[in-house]
């Protein structure tokens, strides 16, 4: 809500100004309240000398408001968007809001769902998103796509549709094939292991059998994983660890404390000590829209996973804020490039120079204190340490 007054606020200036107002005709507004109009009530909001708003000014702030905030709603649009464009295979809801809007993240403020349509809130190759009037201002709409189909008498199949994902789907999903995060309620020194490979194997893969110790269901497919980068925050404090899985299996029985562990897949050889755990779900949500967060969120880039030194464009990121800050799958964070580190002319003392909004993020898997984001956008070279917040509109400004 302070954010929202806020902006409010830049905009009554600038309209204000338009009109050739002086400062402090029109003194700032308390941001704790809102003004109650709809009851006819006296409104109780004051300036800062005191003074109450009446009916008349409050009218004519809103009056001053009104075509700032259409004209807002407008400016999201980019020059060059289509009246009307019809989505194939392989986009993303990424791509498909740069088409339209000039800052993609903003897609949840000009959507508007059709009722008529069956999952509206899913986007399918074939539908068509247009421009439309709403109550005076644009946004965009929904046509689903018909596929016309000549029937005959003999039973044919139809093939299932995929809604597009809101990211590149082979970035993502091989990624999440790869690595998971566990937090400190998690003890892996009491996490079931391989002992051993069968036939004094001291590696094994794919078709290979193992023997495992620890509580796992005869039938049940497992994941087989190794420790990774143990991730800490600046003071040192555990955030979570890093596992890597090298492959996957399923228990084909049990004799006392043992099992045998049939070998189904494996990324790398499996040895022995590695864990066995159940499988995570890698499904990438399908159905989250590219957004700010809700609140003020503030952290930074923890690792590059697969050991990646300079960072760009579809690059995969680990950050020290998860679900206990409100970070969610969906949610757009811009990447602030820290500022050169100098040594002053006089003391002689380093200098950390200010630091430059260099780019995006898009959340879309999180965990409770650490999260994993794909770089959606960037202007400069990002780097382990570089600071991640909420955008403001300085920032959009700064990334245009």
């Amino acid at each position: 809500m302070t954010r929202t007054w806020e902006r409010l606020g830049r905009i009554l200036k600038h309209q204000a100004g338009k009109l050739g107002s002086r400062p402090g005709v029109m003194p700032g507004v308390k941001r704790e309240r809102m003004p109650s109009l709809y009851r006819g009530q006296a409104l109780a909001s004051t300036s800062p000398g005191g003074r109450r708003l009446g009916m008349g000014r409050w009218l004519l702030i809103l009056g001053l408001l009104a075509p700032g905030l259409a004209q807002a709603q407008v400016d999201m649009l980019r020059d060059d968007a289509p009246q009307r464009y019809t989505v194939v295979r392989g986009d993303t809801l990424w791509d498909i809001s740069g088409r339209f809007l000039t800052h993609p993240w903003q897609w949840p403020q000009v959507w508007r769902l059709n009722p008529q349509i069956d999952n509206p809130h899913l986007i399918y190759p074939g539908d068509v998103v247009v421009i439309r009037d709403c109550n005076g201002r644009p946004c965009l709409g929904l046509e689903r796509g018909q596929n016309v189909v000549k029937l005959s008498p003999e039973m044919r199949r139809i093939p299932r549709r995929e809604a597009i994902p809101p990211l590149p789907r082979e970035v993502v999903e091989h990624f999440l094939t790869r690595h998971r995060i566990v937090d400190a309620s998690l003890n892996l020194a009491e996490q079931p292991y391989v002992v051993a490979g069968a036939d004094s194997r001291l590696v094994s893969g794919a078709g290979d059998s193992v023997f495992v110790r620890g509580a796992l269901t005869p039938g049940r497919r497992y994941g087989i994983y190794r420790p990774g980068e143990v991730y800490r925050d600046a003071e040192g404090a555990f955030l979570g660890q890093e596992l890597l899985s090298v492959g996957e299996g399923r228990l084909e029985s049990r004799e006392g404390e043992l099992g045998t562990l049939k070998l189904l897949a494996s990324r790398e050889e499996i040895r022995d000590g590695d864990l066995v755990m159940p499988l995570e779900s890698r499904a990438l949500v399908g159905e989250f829209q590219p957004r700010p967060p809700e609140q003020s969120v503030e952290g930074h880039i923890l690792a590059v996973p697969g050991g990646v030194r300079f960072i760009g464009r579809l690059h995969v990121v680990a950050l020290d804020a998860g679900t206990r800050e409100g970070v969610m799958p969906g949610h757009v964070l811009a990447v602030e490039q820290q500022g050169e580190l100098v040594r002053d002319p006089r003391t002689e003392q380093p200098v950390r120079l200010p630091g430059v909004d260099a780019g995006l993020v898009m959340v879309f898997r999180s965990y409770e204190r650490v999260s994993y984001g794909l770089v959606m956008h960037a202007n400069r070279t990002l780097a382990v340490g570089d600071r991640v917040h909420t955008p403001s509109s300085e920032t959009l400004y700064s990334l245009r």
